[in-house]
């Protein structure tokens, strides 16, 4: 019979992980149950994907406040530091803060608005228009900013995120002054000591701060990316992709991943005889229609994955070649001369009319943003992911 079912998905149950639990075995177990209770097949070409957070927390990868502290305070010791373009978020920065904040003498506290990196708002775009406000070329003192904008709360946390970091770095009995600006050489109108917190713009900001005066400039992946009094740590990317785990204490991104991706890939194929792809992920990359978020607050959105997962997609457009190529057949012979192109097309469709609209990112965003949205980020409970007929088309 034919198939009439293309791409399932499937988030699986696991128990929860604790540090020093083996990974590898759970995740194994864990698919190989659901396709007994759940009566699927494990095929050649199916992927299994994984949470960045189960990894990081059987590797016990945590750091607290205090560590973060001394590292900071390694970097800039008397030096007041400037902390530039942080993202809004209590889950991804609100301890990071905390000890960059117990490690400091004073910070200068630079937002970029009216939104950050990820697209979080301090200020609908639309009030900068009413208030005459060009977020290119004004920089706001925190006074400023008040008496354009007043009090705005963040639309889905209820979060004024002005106050909320600001009382983080006051706890300390820290000085804190807040300025707003999307250009980063104005930090150094302050001091010339940066702290640059942005996540993908962070190797452009450096630049730009060093080439222009700057003087102890590091970002957040110089940060905890190597052990402090046998903290977690992580070699790549540091503090960026933590989450906040207790009040004093964080969880970073998981490190040397790929050894733990190719033996979950080994174990199946021993238990199956199936050559299953398998990933971690972490945050996916789509962009909130409501809040304007773009979810991506990870440094990447899969730090290892097996070699199938490799490359992009090369697919063609179905309704094009319906619309156009074979505008003048119907029902089973358009099935076939549909079928038939797809058999035949061109190993690399770039700028080929029938792929337009197939936005070819890579497979590893495309399926982590796939995963990330299946597994969720509350108490769904699935942080295991089985994904099947991913790589079928319209033939298979």
């Amino acid at each position: 019979m034919e198939r009439v079912v293309g791409t399932v998905v499937r988030g699986l149950r696991c128990p929860i992980i604790n540090e020093g639990d083996n990974i590898e075995k759970i995740v194994v177990d864990s698919v190989l149950k659901a396709s007994e209770v759940e009566g699927f097949k494990i095929n050649d070409k199916d992927i299994v994907t994984l949470t960045e957070s189960i990894v990081a927390r059987a590797q016990g990868n945590y750091a607290t406040i205090d560590h973060i502290a001394k590292d900071v305070c390694s970097k800039f010791g008397e030096d007041t530091v400037g902390v530039i373009f942080p993202i809004l978020s209590r889950n991804r920065f609100a301890n990071c803060l905390r000890g960059i904040a117990k490690g400091a003498k004073k910070i200068v506290l630079m937002l970029s608005y009216p939104s950050d990196e990820v697209g979080n708002h301090l200020v609908d775009i639309d009030v900068l228009d009413e208030k005459g406000v060009n977020p290119w070329t004004d920089v706001l003192t925190e006074k400023q900013f008040r008496d354009h904008f007043g009090y705005i709360k963040h639309t889905f946390t209820g979060v004024d995120y002005i106050d909320y970091y600001k009382s983080l770095v006051e706890e300390y009995d820290v000085e804190c002054e807040v300025i707003f600006s999307n250009n980063a050489k104005t930090i150094l109108n302050y001091t010339k000591s940066v702290l640059t917190c942005d996540i993908h713009t962070r190797f452009r900001t450096k630049r730009i701060l060093k080439a222009n005066g700057g003087d102890k400039i590091y970002s957040l992946d110089n940060i905890l990316s190597e052990s402090i009094d046998g903290s977690g740590c992580n070699e790549a990317y540091g503090l960026l992709g933590s989450n906040k785990s207790t009040e004093d204490s964080v969880k970073l991104f998981p490190r040397n991943c790929q050894p733990i991706v190719d033996k979950i890939q080994h174990k199946l194929k021993e238990k199956t005889g199936k050559n299953v792809e398998v990933m971690v992920y972490g945050d996916g990359a789509f962009k909130d229609p409501v809040g304007k978020i773009w979810e991506l607050a990870d440094p990447v959105v899969s730090p290892a994955y097996t070699s199938g997962l490799d490359g992009t997609p090369n697919e063609v457009k179905l309704k094009y070649l319906a619309d156009n190529n074979f505008a003048d057949l119907r029902g089973e012979e358009l099935k076939q001369a549909i079928s038939q192109f797809i058999n035949n097309k061109n190993s690399d469709l770039v700028g080929s009319m029938e792929a337009q609209g197939t936005t070819p990112r890579k497979l590893t965003d495309l399926i982590g943003s796939l995963s990330d949205l299946t597994s969720g980020s509350g108490d769904k409970g699935t942080p295991i992911v089985f994904i099947q007929g991913y790589f079928d088309n319209y033939t298979k």
